[in-house]
């Protein structure tokens, strides 16, 4: 996959995406900047910060996804590729639903994803070395250049739905502690149900992650 790399960018997100529409480039592709000041968080929150920190956004055709992939959580699989990948490095990550890192109970980044036809550009965001946006950070040497090379082998590899989500299924648990923004209101995930594609069942209400 090509990599295109800046020093600095407003938001790798913003970037590709736009590069996307304009047809300036095509998927596969990633971008990875070494530094990013307005970055695009969940529900339109900025994800910025300095040197030493991932910023990365990954374009693919939604053909080349496992067809058994429900797009609605696709957030959660991009996700749950880089914890692995996190973990490779000896980094003890979880991610709760859907879209957020954590080590221990402090966030340390997160995930975004948009849909541009039939292709699907996922924003990665992780605090390596410095905390920023008001979270705190890993504290790793891993360099965002290897991390994300490492990270486009294991998701080239376009593993199972179900097997990514057989894992993340026993690591849901971890999130029960925890909310989750929807419509604009905080909902404990204490006695939310996961379901196999990925939604939750709160209060009888079906969500999806749709980040």
């Amino acid at each position: 996959m090509e990599i295109q790399l800046f020093k600095t960018l407003p938001s790798t997100q913003t970037y590709l995406v736009d590069a996307i529409q304009a047809n300036t480039v095509s998927a596969p592709i990633a971008v990875l900047a070494l530094e990013q000041y307005s970055g695009v968080g969940s529900r339109d929150n900025e994800w910025s910060g300095g040197k030493g920190n991932f910023f990365a956004s990954i374009a693919v055709d939604i053909n080349d996804l496992p067809e058994d992939l429900p797009l609605a959580s696709a957030s959660i699989y991009f996700s749950f590729i880089m914890k692995q990948t996190l973990e490779s490095f000896g980094e003890n990550i979880w991610l709760k639903w859907p879209n957020d890192f954590y080590k221990n109970d402090a966030k340390v980044g997160g995930t975004i994803t948009k849909k541009v036809n039939d292709i699907l550009i996922c924003g990665i965001g992780l605090n390596l070395k410095k905390s920023q946006n008001g979270y705190t950070a890993l504290q790793n040497d891993i360099g965002p250049n290897i991390l994300l090379q490492k990270y486009l082998l294991t998701l080239g590899k376009f593993p199972k739905w179900k097997q990514i989500f057989s894992e993340f299924e026993i690591e849901f648990e971890q999130s029960r502690k925890f909310s989750v923004h929807i419509e604009n209101y905080q909902k404990s995930l204490l006695n939310a149900s996961l379901q196999e594609d990925g939604s939750l069942i709160i209060e009888g209400k079906r969500v999806y992650s749709l980040r």
